[in-house]
């Protein structure tokens, strides 16, 4: 009997949804897409503006396809089920593509979506099959075009005018873009001076409390703040513009008379907040958990697909995860409401609470808010079965959930003002407000107490141990701290004064969390797509994490002022954000994408055509500089290479020496000389050379003296060249770039996270060197997802040593390199010196030095520093020990399961098998002419052992 095909994106779903479903349906996995545009070829249809975009199936997916074709050709039914978004639509449209000339009935192709991935959401889902959506294709396929547009056309220029392998993106472009400005914000940043005055106060047998400045006889004192974007003036609140005042001030108040002007009581409401949508999300997790947006996408994709929950089985615990609608269905807000019942009457409010979201009036099952599938699966009550991320994450979309539902958190605030009374009314106010019910704030509450709980526990614990506490002031909370029952007109006593000098700070370099809200305020990008841009700007090298914070590249700044300012209206942040409208308004059915492509196009093009014209060509820009060479004392000039920009010395050239030949020098002297200086420029330098042995080298500076040079150099040596001057110093613009130097700039790198699973990725090596994997790689089902290492533009400054080079005495430098630290001469290119990790052994077969090396895979091995005319090499480190027993003048240091143990090159039975090639011919044993040895010596115990 045939079965009914189910195809998902990803293993893991399929494995869910097929314990749902039962024997009569067969799932299975795309693996995500199955077609795309061609990677050697823009792909899309220009010259008769349709805009048509050429699909082929993606490389790698031709096994995936023929597999599905198969199975629908014999399936009663086919079921396209990827994810409920326009993603997912467009991998839907493309499994169509695909199987409709294979399967029996064309009405049997169906589409099925599905918010959460429960048995009642899937088979519900099932029951109400459909069409694929063509809205949802078509607004999908126009996102990706824009971007090829875009990608294609745009890369080739920077390419060709900055360095090669560059690319610009129609979303991430502006999204570096606010990096860039925010950096240039920064860097123009002038700090404006204030001074603010804190007075400690007493009340007649009460506890003290501290009041701030705010004004003089009821005028607000404030300091000017410059303007901001609008050009409307600033002020900060509070504050004194100088030393100046602020000694005015004190010394009146410290003769005033204090009292309370007026006491104010008022019950504040704080209301709960609407569970989350993808960006709040992502906000949040980064705020409380500390993960980054790749990580927190992760793990609640595996959240969402299943988690083995004991004999529950394979439960998806949440709901879709890419929505920015905050709507709940009425089954889950009742089953809420009936769990808020039992924490007690008082925190279940007489009707749902409901949340003003994007598009609410439209909003489908697919855009219900990121919620727990089901309450009842309460975080604690499932914590054996899932990860700490796991946890951590669902725990955070559990608590936003319930907490949606609940009343609000009720606060008893008091505000004293107080007036100070001298020659004039100095005015002082303070607040302080009390948790009268937690209400939505319980589950925090609890996490609060619990930590407080346990800070005293250790606390009591350390003092037993009579161990000095320091009590750490900072952690307590200002909004719970009680002020004293004042009474209107009761007298204050002055115990101290507290001014401080305070400066205006920068606004701060964007995080993850931040990038994210205002990328989503400005309505650039959408929900789905805020990992993929800051995971492809952070690819892409243009913007580097420090302390959490992105801070632009030298490139990224390079390529951002590029394209802003050739392509000014493209890359607008406003225009950005009008087209994610006009997406949305192709998905909605009312514009057709071919209208949007067209407007898109018309601009795009004419700035293109502009662009290939005037756009600044930095990879021959040379800039004159007030820099004096270390060298020779010319001016040095600002260049650009392959690592961004750099100094060289002016006296550089590229010119190659001239030779001069005997013959032509006896014949006619006159005209080689005219040849020389008409292609070098004085001073030049006349050498006779013996192979690379100089045996005369003279400074000319005219005519004259290059004559007699070359005159006095023929016969010297084997050849006679003459060579302008060149001074090669360079070094590093490292104004320009990021202070790699700076706290936090060492530290760890951040973990890389599988954007399938969220789980923390291993390093591995392949025959193309090391990648980073998912560690599920292997598992059943298997989660195969890689990111390739690519080499960092933005290297380290090297380091000068003490030490000096052996070959030609110039200091040595510690350098940043492409596996690691190493040690070379300061006078490279001239002095290629290199120095290695050499052991104290000699080599067996030439005598020469044996240094430790590595391979491509980063394997490290013992070779001869005479390679190629000397092929040692051991994977064996070699002792300079010699055998006791056969006298060779070396051993092996052997590590495995037993030990570490020193063994004779000879004891062949000791020593590791070496594998024998694939396709290798058996090999006749060889008659070695040392007898064998069986000596060996154990010198360490196994790791974890004690000796």
């Amino acid at each position: 009997m045939a079965k009914s095909l189910v195809i998902v994106e990803s293993p893991a779903k399929a494995k869910t949804i097929g314990k749902y479903l039962g024997s009569d349906y067969l799932v299975e996995a795309s693996i995500g897409h199955i077609m795309d545009l061609p990677k050697n070829d823009i792909g899309v249809e220009l010259k008769k503006r349709t805009f048509e975009p050429t699909l082929i199936v993606s490389p790698g997916k031709e096994k995936v396809v023929d597999r599905l074709k198969k199975l629908a050709a014999k399936a009663d039914a086919v079921y396209l089920a990827p994810d409920p978004d326009r993603e997912g639509e467009a991998i839907a449209a493309h499994l169509s593509m695909q199987l409709l000339p294979v399967v029996k009935d064309k009405k049997k192709v169906r589409r099925v979506t599905f918010n959460e991935i429960t048995q009642k959401a899937v088979r519900a889902a099932f029951e109400h099959a459909r069409d694929v959506d063509e809205n949802l294709v078509d607004a999908q396929q126009t996102r990706r075009v824009l971007d090829r547009l875009v990608g294609y056309q745009i890369s080739p220029l920077l390419w060709d005018k900055v360095r090669r392998g560059l690319s610009a993106g129609r979303v991430q472009t502006v999204a570096l873009r606010l990096i860039v400005e925010r950096e240039q914000e920064i860097n123009d940043f002038k700090p404006v001076e204030y001074w603010t005055i804190d007075a400690d106060l007493l009340a007649a047998g009460k506890q003290g409390f501290t009041a701030r400045f705010v004004g003089v006889n009821g005028i607000p004192s404030r300091v000017a703040n410059g303007v901001d974007a609008d050009g409307k003036e600033q002020f900060l609140s509070n504050a004194l513009p100088d030393r100046e005042a602020v000694d005015e001030v004190v010394g009146e108040l410290h003769t005033a008379k204090w009292a309370v002007k007026s006491v104010e009581k008022k019950e504040r409401r704080n209301n709960p907040k609407a569970p989350f949508t993808t960006s709040k999300l992502q906000q949040e997790a980064a705020g409380r958990l500390g993960f980054n947006v790749r990580r927190t996408m992760g793990v609640a994709q595996r959240l969402y697909e299943g988690v083995e929950l004991g004999p529950e089985g394979t439960v998806g615990l949440i709901t879709y995860m890419r929505t920015d609608s905050t709507r709940v269905s009425p089954d889950a807000i009742a089953e809420a409401r009936e769990y808020i019942g039992k924490l007690g009457a008082g925190y279940l409010p007489t009707k749902p609470n409901e949340f003003a979201g994007k598009k609410q009036a439209q909003a489908q099952d697919a855009h219900e808010a990121i919620r727990p599938t089901s309450v009842r699966f309460t975080p604690d009550s499932i914590r054996r079965y899932l990860s700490d991320e796991q946890y951590r994450l669902y725990k955070l979309i559990w608590q936003r959930f319930v907490a949606s539902q609940m009343t609000p958190a009720v606060f008893d605030q008091t505000t004293v003002e107080i007036e100070a009374k001298a020659k004039l009314t100095y005015d002082f106010r303070v607040s302080g407000s009390v948790l009268k019910f937690d209400g939505h704030l319980k589950f925090e509450e609890e996490e609060k107490r619990a930590r407080q709980a346990a800070k005293e526990k250790a606390a009591k614990e350390e003092r037993l141990a009579q161990v000095n506490v320091t009590q750490d002031a900072e952690g307590e909370d200002d909004s719970e701290r009680r002020l004293p029952e004042l009474l209107s007109g009761e007298a204050l006593k002055l115990e101290k004064l507290d001014p401080q000098q305070k400066f205006t700070q920068p606004p701060p370099r964007y995080n993850e969390a931040s990038l994210v809200k205002t990328l989503e305020e400005k309505g650039i990008g959408r929900p789905s797509t805020y990992a993929s841009i800051i995971n492809t700007i952070q690819d892409r090298d243009y913007v580097k994490k420090i302390t959490g914070r992105f801070v632009p590249t030298e490139i990224g700044i390079v390529v951002t002022k590029l394209l802003v300012k050739n392509f000014p209206y493209i890359f607008d942040t406003q225009y950005t954000a009008t087209l994610e409208v006009e997406l949305d308004a192709v998905e909605d059915g009312q514009e057709r994408w071919t209208d949007l492509l067209t407007g898109f196009y018309d601009h795009f093009e004419k700035e293109l055509k502009v662009a290939e014209k005037h756009m600044e060509d930095i990879k021959r820009m040379e800039h004159k500089t007030d820099e004096v060479c270390e060298q020779c004392g010319s001016p040095l000039i600002l260049k650009w290479g392959k690592f961004g920009s750099f100094f060289s010395c002016s006296n550089f050239t590229k010119s190659k020496p001239m030779n001069v030949a005997a013959g032509p020098w006896k014949k006619n002297a006159k005209s080689v000389v005219k040849k020389i200086t008409d292609a070098f420029t004085f001073p030049m330098t006349v050498k006779a050379m013996t192979e690379d042995v100089t045996e005369f080298s003279r400074e000319v500076k005219d005519a004259k003296e290059l004559t007699e040079a070359i005159n006095q150099a023929q016969g010297k040596g084997k050849k006679v060249v003459v060579e302008t001057f060149s001074c090669d110093f360079t070094k590093e613009n490292y104004a320009s770039k990021p202070d790699l130097n700076a706290p936090g700039a060492d530290d760890v790198a951040e973990e890389e996270f599988c954007d399938n699973c969220g789980r923390v990725m291993v390093l591995r090596n392949g025959p193309w060197g090391p990648f980073m994997a998912c560690p599920g790689y292997n598992e059943d089902p298997p989660c195969k997802t890689i990111r390739k290492l690519n080499q960092k533009v933005q290297q380290k400054p090297p380091v000068q040593l003490e030490e000096a080079c052996p070959k030609c005495g110039k200091p040595l430098l510690l350098r940043q390199g492409q596996y690691g630290e190493f040690t070379s001469c300061s006078g490279y290119p001239k002095c290629k010196y290199i120095k290695q990790d050499l052991l104290d052994v000699k080599c067996p077969k030439c005598g020469g030095d044996i240094a430790a090396r590595k391979t491509k895979r980063g394997d490290v091995f013992y070779g001869c520093v005479n390679y190629p005319k000397c092929d040692f090499a051991s994977n064996q480190k070699l002792i300079n020990e010699t055998c006791p027993k056969c006298d060779s003048a070396y051993l092996l240091e052997v590590a495995h399961d037993k030990g570490t143990f020193w063994v004779c090159p000879n004891n062949h039975d000791a020593l590791p098998k070496r594998r024998k090639k694939k396709g290798a011919p058996e090999a006749e044993e060889a008659v070695s002419a040392t007898p064998p040895c069986s000596y060996q010596k154990q010198v360490a115990q196994p790791e974890g052992e004690a000796a």
